[in-house]
């Protein structure tokens, strides 16, 4: 981390930017407003990518940053889950939604009380798989609802369909793999 990055840097405000989408995005939702839901998800998708960028290119990560940064992630991909089971065409059922805020709680207990003794557990390549699938299952949770059912053509719901499944699989197998890699960690 560098000594020269400040609280209020690019990232950091980025990362607030994200926490203000994810709340616009909650309220746009409830009222059908599905379209423009999506487009601030997609906003605040690519604001994670960019934040991220330029902390490393710029050397601008701070202690801050690595906190707020996944929790903003976990807000957005865990409130637009819970947002999205009221809505039966979604795809999403409630089950589901607690598979994905379960396997964040769990890695986030595990990943504080590692790097509190010193351990780095940074996310691994499944972990950042599995954030894709569940911002392509959004995001096509999204588009399907903002369709009549008349113009919702059947390959689109089967696209939500796949990815809102390979959204579960794979945050079920990373969080699979964290707890493992945490278990190996502790007693090596």
């Amino acid at each position: 981390m560098s000594s020269n990055a400040t609280v209020f840097n690019v990232p950091n405000q980025l990362t607030g930017l994200r926490f203000l989408l994810s709340i616009v995005m909650f309220v746009l939702i409830p009222y059908g407003l599905y379209r423009t839901a999506l487009i601030v998800f997609l906003i605040a998708v690519t604001t994670d990518w960019l934040d991220g960028y330029w902390a490393r290119k710029y050397d601008q990560v701070t202690q801050l940053g690595r906190i707020l940064d996944p929790f903003v992630d976990k807000i957005i991909i865990c409130g637009a889950f819970i947002f999205l089971v009221s809505h039966t065409d979604s795809g999403i059922a409630a089950w589901m939604a607690v598979i994905v805020v379960g396997r964040e709680l769990l890695v986030t207990a595990i990943r504080a009380h590692l790097e509190q003794q010193g351990t780095d557990f940074s996310a691994q390549f499944f972990g950042k798989l599995k954030m894709i699938f569940q911002c392509a299952a959004v995001a096509l949770s999204l588009i399907v609802l903002s369709r009549t059912t008349e113009s919702q053509s059947s390959w689109l719901v089967a696209t939500r369909d796949i990815c809102v499944w390979l959204a579960v699989l794979s945050t079920i197998y990373s969080g699979t793999e964290y707890v493992v890699r945490a278990v190996r960690l502790q007693s090596g």
